[in-house]
């Protein structure tokens, strides 16, 4: 009998099989297509790797800005595919290294039989026990219920596009949220038509409004089209009809391809015999330490809803195995202090409260209007051109950031940038948001020049 059985492979199951195994358990992991999950083959490193070769195209388009001559610029989206094929393969082979020491079942699991000291999967009417279970089955795409979706050759999903082998002339991207536009920098940039349709009122209603806003102006510059506030309520073939929320203004849009990304919901494939199991509304219900309900049944990742991101289901599965192993200190995840980034050109990154959060929080907090809590926090806010790396390397781009500080504590309460790479440097103020440094301990700590990091410390 193995001391752990994990149902899936991606960043949080192979995480906890790694650490698992290395602690000396027996480990017997399943996967029914291929270890990294979604991240690795159809999600994250798919579209970072496309997006990388899109930017290098654009910024060859634009090199005349660095005194740079580039005439004849093109691409070939079939090499760039076969790119992208090869750095996943390599990074596959890397995880199934870490795994030597993991047993490894490919195929479709399922639980068959549960009790508080053992439970029993079965692959293909082959049974494996294990006295611990952990739940990683991850996500699946979110289909809406808008008639002519079914069976239509014209609408892909992510993973579709993400394999496809020749860009289509025009897209329509349903989902303003991270995917959606992350897709729309990929397409912008490669030349295809965009249109972009969101049911609220703004794109990535989840960062900084002012941030969003200004990289909506500068796509709709470039020729992306959007449509906010906006429902779809049919798509025939090429067709796609809308109407604007709460009216019955709207029209149709024809595109050669319609892309579909309003979301994700866990996947919860080979738990029907968990009949006990509880569920709240995002996904399976777990307590700080990634435990069910159930005393030997853990769950990390997408399948729990808490955050959709392949960091933070690495992160829960570290913790779901400290927990397992009884490992001391057992630390609990800090969610507030989870960096978020869109991969657009510019970058969004955010962690922490944005302006809007840290207003809406001290409302509640203390029941009183906006202008009256005023006074309770500090926005801190710069251009990213205070930096001169980020000069040096984003001719004629302003950029943005700031950092939201608690008036009575004086500690950082969040940051929001807008420009690049700030992806790259966005975990320094995870770490000051996680650790809860002041300003004057935030302004001991040395940056290195000229780097774009040092905004941070101009933000201070």
């Amino acid at each position: 009998m193995f001391d752990l059985a994990i149902l899936g492979g991606g960043p949080a199951g192979y995480t906890a099989a790694a650490k698992a195994a290395k602690a000396g358990k027996m480990v017997i992991l399943f996967e029914r297509e291929a270890l990294g999950g979604t991240c690795l083959n159809v999600g994250c490193i798919p579209t970072k790797t496309l997006l990388y070769s899109a930017k290098q195209y654009a910024n060859a388009l634009q090199a005349d800005k660095y005194g740079v001559c580039a005439e004849k610029v093109s691409f070939d989206y079939g090499k760039i595919q076969l790119r992208k094929q090869k750095i996943v393969r390599k990074l596959a082979a890397g995880i199934r290294q870490q795994l030597k020491d993991v047993t490894i079942v490919t195929g479709e699991a399922h639980v068959e039989k549960y009790a508080a000291e053992q439970v029993t999967l079965v692959v293909d009417e082959t049974r494996y026990e294990a006295a611990n279970l952990l739940i990683c089955t991850g996500s699946v795409n979110f289909v809406p219920p808008i008639p002519g979706i079914e069976g239509n050759e014209r609408i892909w999903s992510s993973t579709e596009a993400l394999a496809a082998k020749q860009l289509p002339e025009s897209i329509i991207i349903i989902g303003g949220g991270v995917i959606g536009m992350e897709f729309a920098t990929l397409y912008m940039e490669l030349g295809v038509k965009v249109t972009v349709i969101e049911a609220m009122p703004r794109i990535l209603p989840n960062f900084d409004e002012e941030m969003v806003t200004m990289l909506q102006q500068r796509y709709a510059k470039q020729g992306v089209t959007f449509l906010t506030n906006t429902r779809v309520h049919e798509i025939k073939e090429d067709k796609v009809f809308f109407s604007e929320a709460n009216t019955t203004t709207g029209g149709m849009l024809r595109a050669d391809r319609i892309l579909v990304c309003v979301g994700r919901r866990p996947d919860l494939t080979g738990l029907e015999a968990l009949t006990t199991l509880e569920f709240d509304r995002r996904g399976i219900k777990v307590n700080d330490f990634m435990q069910t309900n159930l005393p030997n049944v853990y769950a990390a990742g997408d399948v729990t809803g808490k955050l959709m991101l392949a960091h933070v289901a690495s992160r829960q599965a570290e913790v779901a195995v400290g927990r397992m192993l009884k490992q001391i200190p057992l630390q609990r995840i800090a969610y507030n202090a989870i960096p978020s980034v869109v991969y657009s050109n510019p970058e969004i990154a955010s962690v922490g409260l944005s302006e809007s959060e840290a207003c809406q929080f001290f409302m509640e907090m203390e029941g009183k209007t906006a202008e009256q809590v005023a006074d309770k926090y500090q926005v801190h806010k710069l251009p990213m051109t205070f930096s001169g790396r980020f000069m040096a390397e984003n001719e004629g781009e302003n950029g943005l950031a700031k950092m939201i500080i608690d008036s009575r504590t004086n500690t950082v309460l969040g940051v929001q940038l807008y420009g690049n790479p700030c992806s790259e440097f966005i975990a320094a103020a995870a770490f000051a948001v996680r650790m809860g440094y002041t300003l004057p301990e935030f302004q001991q700590v040395v940056f290195p020049h000229p780097t774009a990091s040092e905004i941070l410390k101009e933000l201070l």
